[in-house]
């Protein structure tokens, strides 16, 4: 990265102004989280950051967002015929956004996607400095591929680098050997590394980076969004509620979301009814589940909700319980609690950061239905006030995060 040191210097002596400040940052946001017209939950919590720190006037970002290439949009084709209906460009709350399409092979897009990706994110990039777009660094996020890919880029085009490292790509990839080897060579080759927690950090920390080259910015929540219902009872009426206390679950209906542990925690509490929020590859598995566990009858599977519509499911659940077995920062345990609900949590990266107090909930020390119950049982005989817990949620706004993004990309590029 040393070759490129004389062009960062002209390019940060471009962004001068006359009282030795940087004046406003024009960004190039890299990577494959990010919500488009087909998929608008697909990394939002991306696009949330994003659009707090453009909002703060001093940024100004152009998101180049690619998706896997598929030719067909047939509803057979599953998942992959969603790809295929992405549009090539939009815009989202203002935000120019490129999705540019990549080949991803089937079994091979863990060995063949840094590749893929630089490849096809060259040639977006070089097409939008030839309409007279300018970038002074790169914003990417997730270790890998986008962050290799990012770093690659960077090099070839003379800009800094920042990667924000978000959970798996920090946790889970590096037990891989070929991702572990070009994690750990991004890690050292980008210009800045952003942590979406203090246990994150040490992650990265564990796999080579310098302390030092570490920020921890957490996420925050958009308190205007996620509040407390003005009535709860109709909240519940809207979802068909009844009496029963309500455990509520969200995410993707993955192993690692831990969706099983909250059926089976259920199992265990005869006055409660789950809703489950999302969908995944384990609907049919979780079906299958609270049918031998005898719980079908009080297991709700309501599929992909729109962002806007969670408010709802929150503001009408008494717990929402996460049973992540990994997580960076777990942006659903802050939504719950803006809107006024409690949490009870396992205790992955980032758990005890977002929930340190009794009025935000509960950690179990370990991942077990048993220890779920347990907790859940407790928070229900004496829950704390819903206001107090929203209270809470309100110590984590996006502007700490805005103001330590700006600081930081400052710092890169003076």
């Amino acid at each position: 990265m040393n070759a490129l040191a004389p062009r960062r210097r002209t390019v940060a002596g471009m962004l001068q102004q006359k009282d030795g400040a940087i004046g406003r940052i024009r960004l190039l946001t890299f990577t494959t989280l990010f919500p488009n017209a087909v998929q608008p939950n697909h990394g939002v919590f991306v696009e949330n950051r994003l659009r707090h720190l453009v909002a703060s006037g001093d940024v100004s970002s152009v998101v180049l967002a690619p998706v896997p290439w598929f030719p067909w949009t047939s509803p057979y084709f599953g998942a992959w015929a969603r790809y295929a209906a992405v549009p090539r460009r939009e815009n989202r709350h203002g935000l120019d956004v490129h999705h540019p399409p990549f080949p991803a092979p089937p079994r091979l897009g863990m060995l063949t996607g840094p590749a893929c990706l630089y490849h096809a994110a060259r040639t977006a990039l070089r097409r939008m400095l030839e309409q007279g777009l300018r970038f002074d660094a790169i914003d990417a996020h997730y270790l890998y591929p986008d962050g290799v890919a990012a770093v690659r880029l960077g090099r070839e085009f003379g800009l800094p680098v920042v990667v924000t490292a978000r959970g798996s790509d920090t946790s889970q990839l590096p037990s891989y050997r070929i991702p572990r080897r070009a994690i750990r060579r991004t890690i050292q080759e980008a210009d800045a590394l952003i942590a979406v927690s203090t246990g994150l950090k040490d992650g990265l920390v564990a796999l080579g980076a310098p302390a030092g080259k570490v920020t921890v910015l957490r996420n925050g929540v958009n308190l205007d969004l996620f509040r407390p219902p003005e009535s709860r009872a109709d909240a519940r009426t809207a979802l068909g509620l009844g009496e029963a206390k309500v455990l509520l679950s969200v995410g993707h209906l993955i192993e690692r979301k831990g969706h099983h542990k909250v059926i089976q925690a259920l199992a265990k509490l005869p006055a409660c009814r789950l809703l489950i929020v999302g969908e995944g590859p384990e609907r049919h598995a979780l079906q299958a589940l609270a049918r031998s566990l005898g719980v079908e009858d009080r297991v709700h599977l309501e599929g992909a909700q729109p962002h806007t519509r969670l408010p709802l499911y929150y503001g009408a659940a008494d717990v929402l319980v996460l049973a992540s077995s990994r997580e960076g920062w777990a942006n659903v345990l802050l939504e719950a609690m803006a809107c006024g609900t409690p949490v009870v949590t396992t205790p992955a990266w980032g758990s005890r950061e977002a929930v340190s107090r009794v009025e935000a909930g509960l950690v179990v020390d370990e991942a077990t239905p048993e220890a779920l119950a347990a907790a859940i049982d407790r928070l229900l005989a004496a829950p704390p006030d819903r206001e107090a817990t929203r209270a809470y949620a309100e110590t984590f706004s996006w502007d700490d995060t805005t103001a330590g993004q700006l600081a930081l990309f400052r710092k890169v590029l003076s």
